[in-house]
């Protein structure tokens, strides 16, 4: 487990990239609270660790390493969120500053109950998406009971709806339990099946995929529980 302070480096960034925003020292400074010659020692020390890409004046930019880490506690802190928020009935505007504190604590077997316990959440309370599970496994039906020392998966997985209309994929992960699972079984959409992405519909509509040489269209909310590997 990496230290609280280098999470929080880390976690910022990652919500900088979701913003599409550009991770400079003033920014990063700004967000933490920091002065920036003590943001500027982090990142030199951050780079060198291999958590970034780091060049003065250059902007800031994740390695696999730092991304896999940043993804790790950005995911246990929506998690937190949505547990004070749908199980402890904590105000919405209270919860953010008390998953700061308690996502550095938690650890991977206490996320992966929490996770169990909430029914595999797609977001946070805010909407923002929570993160997949870095386990290699096919699904979250796979990974119960919570799996002892599992194996890391090794690719970079999308939401299907975050691929280029006209994109090529290959299912690797379906998020929930069973119910999930077999209503895309029972659509041929399986880990492994390569699909492609025809359109998605504005303000949540349905998606349109191509599966097996057949056309389909499935609601937003059973589409966004589908990742895949980008051909």
């Amino acid at each position: 487990m990496e230290s609280s302070n280098i999470e929080e480096y880390l976690e910022t960034f990652y919500s900088l990239e979701e913003e599409e925003k550009p991770a400079t020292t003033s920014e990063i400074a700004k967000r933490l609270g920091f002065a920036p010659p003590t943001v500027t020692e982090m990142l030199k020390r951050l780079a060198k660790e291999g958590y970034v890409r780091y060049e003065p004046y250059k902007g800031i930019e994740l390695t696999d390493k730092g991304r896999q880490a940043a993804k790790k506690v950005k995911r246990k802190h929506r998690i937190l969120e949505r547990f004070l928020h749908d199980v402890l009935k904590i105000r919405k505007d209270d919860i953010h500053e008390q998953a700061c504190k308690m996502e550095h604590a938690l650890s991977n077997e206490a996320e992966n109950g929490l996770c169990k316990m909430l029914r595999h959440p797609a977001s946070c309370p805010d909407g923002r998406p929570i993160p997949i599970c870095d386990k290699d496994v096919d699904n979250c039906a796979s990974c119960e009971p919570v799996l002892e020392n599992p194996s890391i998966r090794q690719e970079r997985l999308l939401s299907l709806c975050a691929l280029q209309t006209g994109q090529k994929a290959v299912v690797r992960f379906v998020r929930g339990g069973r119910v999930a699972v077999k209503r895309l079984c029972d659509l041929g959409v399986t880990t492994g099946t390569q699909i492609q992405l025809k359109s998605c519909a504005p303000l949540g509509g349905p998606v349109e995929i191509t599966v097996r040489g057949s056309d389909l269209a499935i609601g937003r909310g059973l589409a966004e529980k589908i990742f895949v590997e980008a051909c």
